[in-house]
């Protein structure tokens, strides 16, 4: 009896599992993995963006909300530890786990100017981050120390921007707007590869997305803009 007083969420995630299952039996593609990811994920996401919170008691939340952290600090660890190894192997495969880091970096970045809506601290923290990676990752192929230093400079510039974003917050949305449209259409110019083209999209879209941040602004931003109260 106890088994079937479960809440919807348990029998949602029970009926993906077992799709997951007869997929996996039936055509023996990588979907029925997803799938099994998707069932373990799904009450976490929900409750994550708010849904579904009632099934849920504060102890849950704060256990869903610490591990999910620690979670992803480990995917991001395994992704730099893999791209620093592929890197150091003249294997350029390390740019799609730079794509991920990045990616989850720019998506946890988004959902907090979702759910939070501190649209220019968020931005700052898009540019910061996206300028690390491009230091670190440029920092790869520079062979030496000479090579190193000129290779996150561009990286560094860019978290320059970043930390001047919530004091310039309209200034330095037209100019990552600019640097980050002018950069897609440079790097997918001359590209030569799907790494390239990877690249552009995962730099450039949070780029984007931090300039139009800037310019929407946060609701106590509204009375008092920082660029004029100075």
């Amino acid at each position: 009896m106890a088994m079937l007083k479960r809440d919807p969420i348990f029998w949602w995630a029970s009926g993906i599992f077992v799709l997951a299952l007869l997929l996996f039996a039936v055509t023996q593609q990588q979907l029925w993995l997803s799938l099994m990811i998707g069932s373990y994920l799904l009450r976490p996401t929900l409750a994550s963006l708010g849904v579904g919170r009632r099934y849920l008691d504060e102890r849950q939340l704060n256990i869903h909300y610490r591990s999910g952290n620690i979670g992803f600090a480990v995917m991001i660890i395994l992704c730099i530890i893999f791209a620093v190894k592929l890197s150091a192997e003249n294997n350029h495969d390390f740019e799609l786990f730079a794509a991920t880091i990045i990616m989850g970096l720019a998506a946890k970045a988004l959902f907090n100017v979702t759910l939070i809506k501190s649209f220019r601290e968020t931005a700052s923290k898009i540019i910061i981050s996206v300028g690390l990676l491009v230091a670190l990752f440029g920092s790869f192929d520079a062979g030496s120390f000479v090579g190193i230093i000129m290779s996150v400079i561009p990286g560094l510039v860019i978290v320059g921007i970043g930390l001047l974003a919530k004091k310039f917050p309209r200034t330095i949305g037209v100019v990552i707007l600019i640097v980050a449209i002018a950069s897609i259409i440079f790097i997918l110019r001359i590209r030569q590869n799907w790494g390239q083209i990877v690249t552009a999209v995962v730099i450039g879209i949070p780029l984007i997305t931090a300039g139009a941040c800037l310019f929407k602004g946060d609701k106590k931003d509204t009375e008092v803009e920082p660029e004029s109260a100075a």
